[in-house]
């Protein structure tokens, strides 16, 4: 197939999904705001519309669509302002479906993946702990073997979709007799398991219809078919797949941050200040002039990633870089256009103030902006 013939299917796919972002979840949008949560009901569509696990197999119910088809799913959620739902499909699709499709049996894939393509089934992946954020070493929930089962104990926290999920990978201490990232293993836990109990969903002060939520597992008892991948081999399995995970938010801040920047140049042409429009003063144009470079650049990398991860070719410190760099420029982006909308910026009716909200958990989740550099300087150093 052409280059310019995939090229125009990815622009056909990009359009069916900004028209079902549009008629679909735009509308509702702000109400599943307020309530704190979508309605579930809205997996079911997004499978029905075919935007969840584009690019898995299509023995396994995806379209076996590249992986630019799948960030086309987070670049229109992103840009139209939608970045709470953007991040839950992203965590279902481009992270759940992937730990299961390369590290799972084949009874594992045939059994989940189909039900996930479709939304059926909503995955989440319960990695933080209250006590352990960013260091996964330090993961204190267990999971040990009792004959052919496991009985995995111990509390997760700010897990995505944890209020929705039908189905959880849950990192646990399997050896507590060795020390940082030995011992752990990857468990596939159905959420109607007995001791499996979901706490509150969370109050954030952004990516208010994003739930995410404290996991409780209480002498949950799962066959050793549950577990994914390696026995003990856990933590390779996580960092195999952050790649994809950080490429991803790379991906969404990009989109995040020129949705804001349109939205705002649509402002500033209108608000008049002085008798004349607020776009005329030079500030303005010099501030527009700043983020949309800021933008560009940040995309030409994360183009340059994209194609690299397509031919696995994406190393460990690049794709750090391309998550640190692009979502502090999404954060300094966001900042700089509700200064433009001054004191309308600050009012809730007005969706720049969402967008700024939004944008500051990006430096956090995936890997903080510390991790990445800890990562980065550790390549140029070595």
């Amino acid at each position: 197939m052409s280059i310019e013939l995939d090229q125009a299917e990815l622009e056909l796919f990009r359009d069916n999904v900004r028209r079902f972002v549009q008629s679909e979840i735009v509308p509702q949008y702000e109400q599943w705001e307020r309530g704190g949560i979508m309605p579930r009901q809205v997996w079911n569509q997004l499978g029905e519309a075919g935007l969840l696990c584009v690019d898995l197999p299509q023995a396994y119910g995806g379209a076996c669509a590249p992986f630019d088809f799948s960030m086309v799913v987070a670049e229109e959620f992103g840009r139209a302002g939608c970045g709470a739902l953007g991040g839950s499909l992203a965590v279902h699709s481009d992270i759940v479906a992937h730990y299961i499709l390369n590290a799972g049996t084949e009874e594992q894939k045939s059994n989940y993946l189909p039900k996930m393509a479709s939304g059926e089934m909503v995955g989440a992946i319960a990695m933080t702990e209250p006590g352990a954020g960013s260091d996964l070493q330090g993961i204190r929930t267990s999971a040990k073997r009792e004959g052919d089962h496991y009985v995995i104990n111990g509390s997760k926290t700010f897990i995505t979709n944890g209020q929705h999920c039908d189905l959880v990978v849950v990192a646990a201490k399997t050896d507590p007799t060795v020390s940082g990232s030995k011992g752990t293993s990857l468990f596939i836990v159905a959420s109607d398991c007995p001791g499996f109990q979901r706490g509150r969903n969370l109050d954030k002060i952004g990516c208010h219809s994003a739930d995410t939520s404290e996991l409780f597992f209480q002498d949950v008892r799962v066959p050793q078919s549950a577990l994914l991948g390696e026995l003990h081999r856990g933590f390779f399995v996580l960092m195999n797949e952050l790649q994809r995970e950080r490429l991803s938010l790379a991906v969404m801040a990009v989109a995040a941050a020129e949705g804001a920047l349109a939205q705002t140049i649509a402002y500033v042409k209108e608000r008049k200040a002085f008798g004349k429009a607020i776009a005329e003063f030079q500030n303005t144009r010099f501030k527009i002039a700043e983020m949309q470079t800021d933008i560009r650049v940040h995309k030409a990398f994360v183009k340059e990633c994209m194609e690299r991860f397509a031919r696995k070719a994406l190393d460990v410190a690049s794709v750090s870089m391309a998550k640190l760099g692009c979502t502090e420029m999404q954060g300094r982006v966001v900042d700089g256009c509700l200064q433009l909308f001054g004191g309308y910026g600050y009012m809730t009716e007005y969706p720049i103030s969402r967008a700024y909200v939004d944008a500051r958990v990006q430096r956090i989740y995936g890997g903080t902006s510390e991790i990445m550099k800890e990562i980065i300087s550790r390549e140029a150093l070595k």
